[in-house]
């Protein structure tokens, strides 16, 4: 066998993505807030690039400066070989200005720190303290328990496999080992006891069972009914059996159905309480109004969006030849560079709201009469009606919210697949788990529905003729159970 390199020449077609297409495909995809950071970053590493505020107040400090050579601006000088008694008539005349001018300004207020604020340091006083930990918040409590060496440290080792709710998902015999750690499976038996009284109240429990009975026992009303009820009826409650527990319990199921609601109150992940959590804000990038015409009218939510433009000293500076070459270069790759961003912007701007207009065209029904009247609305319908490609219309609505009558909804959540009715109407998918929702919402709740009447509801709506498991499969999108656990004695 022999090994050879040879060369040959062929005609190909390659689609290359220049770097202005990258930047402009990431600008589309960014949400409002996203934008606003990332027009933040570019402010701060392109010289060039500046905002309409800047280039105002830039300007406004050219005017002081030349005003700079008026009578009272003129800088004071005394010579030996002149009376200059000009300037000393101007000192006396500014010390009466001054005072008069302290009399109609009111009291001196001191500033602790001269020049002009500094924005990172205004940044991280304004930004929110993080929040404590579930494992920081028990380890303090933990530190004031009175207990064995051997327990205290069982307990640290206990918090520690806590998961973010609270629970201990580990037996404790799988934390015992004797050959690491000084205490035994009697230590951890004791500090766990010591770490369930630990706030807040249901935290070290093992199931659900064990974490509202914790929060049953450390409650300061009378919880002896429901105790007994979670304790020895645990597994017929959860199958809603209340009649054969209130025979057993020898009480009526009304009483149950209190114990039920008091039981509702108690948290089932307590652990959440001191645990941090991220809310996200979100803001519309769309904003969709009634108009006088009767249909509706669309705008970006772009009024905090800054005005960016060119710095006009470094843009001349560019084109003098006088300046070298390098730095010539330097201005030059970034004006491109900021002209390319301010493009881009714009870009987004109007395929953003064309986009959003054909939307509202297609989902007029839905912004006048709710949900149930959505329609089925593929991506590849909007995309010819723009005429972009289809990935664009997915780069577009990606993360972007859209504030109408309705409130704020993803824009993605208007295409959908659908279904036909017996009118021949298109039904989205999103419509019909909508009416599920509502003849669920509605039903006789001692006698409820199963999924076969369920179907036959959703047929009377005209939402036409739905098989049962797929009446099964919205349901359980939607986390309603079955009837039999809907069931209300």
């Amino acid at each position: 066998m022999k090994l050879t390199m040879t060369g040959q020449m062929r005609m190909e077609q390659r689609m290359k993505l220049a770097p202005r297409m990258i930047q402009s495909m990431e600008v589309l995809q960014l949400p409002l807030l996203g934008l606003l950071e990332k027009i933040e970053a570019e402010l701060n590493s392109n010289p060039v690039l500046e905002t309409a505020e800047d280039a105002q107040v830039r300007h406004d400090a050219a005017e002081i400066g030349q005003n700079a050579d008026a009578p009272d601006e003129r800088e004071l000088v005394v010579q030996e070989d002149s009376d200059r008694v000009e300037d000393f008539q101007r000192l006396e005349n500014f010390g009466e200005d001054f005072e008069e001018y302290l009399n109609k300004s009111g009291p001196i207020t001191t500033r602790q720190s001269g020049g002009d604020p500094d924005k990172k340091m205004e940044a991280l006083l304004n930004t929110a303290a993080q929040t404590q930990s579930l494992n920081d918040w028990l380890k303090e409590q933990w530190r004031l328990v009175e207990a064995a060496p051997e327990v205290k440290a069982a307990g640290e080792w206990i918090i520690d496999y806590l998961d973010e709710k609270g629970y201990l998902t580990v037996r404790l015999e799988q934390l015992h080992n004797k050959d690491k750690h000084p205490f035994g499976i009697e230590h951890l038996n004791a500090a766990l006891e010591l770490v369930q009284k630990l706030d807040p109240p249901g935290v070290g429990a093992r199931d659900l069972r064990e974490c509202l009975l914790i929060q049953l026992k450390q409650s300061p009303e009378d919880m002896s009914f429901e105790i007994e009820l979670v304790r020895r009826h645990w597994t017929e409650l959860l199958e809603n059996r209340l009649p054969q527990i209130a025979k057993k319990m020898n009480c009526s199921v009304e009483r149950i159905n209190q114990a039920i609601e008091r039981l509702s109150k108690l948290d089932t992940s307590p652990g959440l309480v001191a645990g941090r959590t991220d809310n996200h804000p979100i803001s519309a990038d769309i904003i969709v109004e009634p108009d006088e015409h009767g249909g509706y009218a669309v705008k970006l939510a772009d009024a905090f969006m800054p005005s960016l433009r060119v710095n006009s000293f470094y843009k001349k500076m560019a084109q003098n030849r006088a300046i070298d070459e390098k730095t010539r270069e330097f201005l030059q790759k970034n004006i491109r560079s900021a002209q390319w961003f301010m493009d881009a912007i714009e870009q987004r701007k109007q395929t953003l709201l064309r986009v959003a207009e054909a939307i509202v065209r297609h989902q007029q029904e839905f912004f006048a009469r709710g949900k149930l009247y959505l329609k089925p609305l593929p991506m590849a319908t909007i995309a010819d009606e723009v005429g972009v490609h289809i990935a664009t219309v997915s780069r577009a609505v990606a993360g972007k919210y859209v504030q109408c009558p309705q409130g704020i909804l993803p824009l993605r959540s208007f295409f959908s697949g659908g279904l036909e009715d017996d009118d021949g109407q298109q039904r989205s998918y999103d419509a019909v788990k909508a009416k599920l929702q509502e003849i669920i919402d509605h039903e006789d709740k001692t006698n409820p529905l199963n999924d076969d009447e369920i179907r036959d509801k959703l047929a009377e709506a005209g939402m036409g003729h739905i098989a049962r498991r797929t009446v099964a499969k919205y349901r359980k999108m939607l986390n309603i159970p079955t009837a039999k656990f809907r069931r209300k004695y």
